[in-house]
């Protein structure tokens, strides 16, 4: 490839056309250097809340702040050319108002440079997503198990165990996509009515924990690397990245105790 041959991003239309096609293959990511490898392989990337939990030990999504999604969202963005940016709007930005909701979301969206941004809730929020298109901001919907709810829900559970609550997921899949969302993740919900969402719900679906049949998958990179000494039982891992990353720094220890790093081929 040429110098002066520019390499395009996915756009939001593009995504929004993958439904019933071709898989849609997402991940999360945080920093650059992570970000320019799943770049190579994904179509949109999501600079999720969960970056709260995995590189800031906090116990959930609740306590991130609209400032550190806009630091690792430009970290992002700077390490890719390829893939959608997705950013997500961390709680308390977006609840108050469409107001509130359309400032914060422009916010990351100018200082990130960022494509989309996503945010949580089905019918409650579609108010809000539809002030948001209209005005210019592409929203991804999150519904199912909507982690900044967890204390609502009583902790990260399963939603659709009871067939009685089918119904009102479903419309919240088909309330977010008539307020104009592009797409809409479906977390944490069984199988089987992550199916019928799928085939009721005009926008592509992005399952995680969630059925082969939706029209996308995603996963924290982090998860699926085995980074994380537990993981949930949706997560497949692809590489054990935990115990090779601590093998290294035991031997890397161990060799400067003994003195044999640094070598004759690591001084000058």
């Amino acid at each position: 490839m040429s110098k002066q041959t520019k390499i395009r991003r996915t756009t939001v239309p593009q995504i929004a056309s993958r439904k019933g096609g071709e898989p849609i293959v997402s991940l999360t990511s945080y920093h650059a250097h992570t970000a320019a490898i799943v770049d190579k392989y994904a179509d949109f990337i999501l600079v999720g809340d969960s970056l709260g939990m995995v590189m800031h030990g906090m116990e959930s999504t609740i306590g991130v702040p609209l400032d550190l999604m806009i630091m690792h969202g430009k970290a992002v963005v700077r390490g890719t050319e390829k893939a959608l940016i997705v950013v997500d709007m961390p709680f308390g930005t977006y609840e108050e108002s469409p107001g509130v909701a359309f400032r914060n979301a422009a916010k990351i969206m100018k200082e990130t440079q960022c494509g989309a941004i996503k945010l949580e809730g089905g019918k409650r929020m579609a108010e809000t997503i539809h002030f948001l298109v209209e005005r210019g901001i592409p929203v991804m919907a999150h519904i199912g198990l909507t982690p900044q709810s967890s204390h609502v829900m009583g902790g990260f559970k399963t939603q659709g165990k009871d067939k009685a609550g089918w119904d009102t997921i479903i419309e919240d899949a088909i309330a977010v996509a008539e307020a104009g969302a592009f797409c809409v993740v479906v977390e944490g919900v069984v199988e089987e009515l992550a199916d019928k969402i799928t085939e009721a719900c005009p926008i592509p679906t992005i399952g995680i924990g969630a059925s082969a049949k939706c029209d996308g998958q995603i996963l924290v990179l982090e998860d699926m690397l085995g980074l994380n000494e537990w993981t949930p039982k949706f997560v497949k891992v692809y590489g054990n990245l935990g115990p090779a990353i601590e093998n290294a720094v035991k031997t890397y220890a161990e060799e400067v105790k003994d003195r044999s790093f640094p070598g004759p081929d690591n001084t000058y």
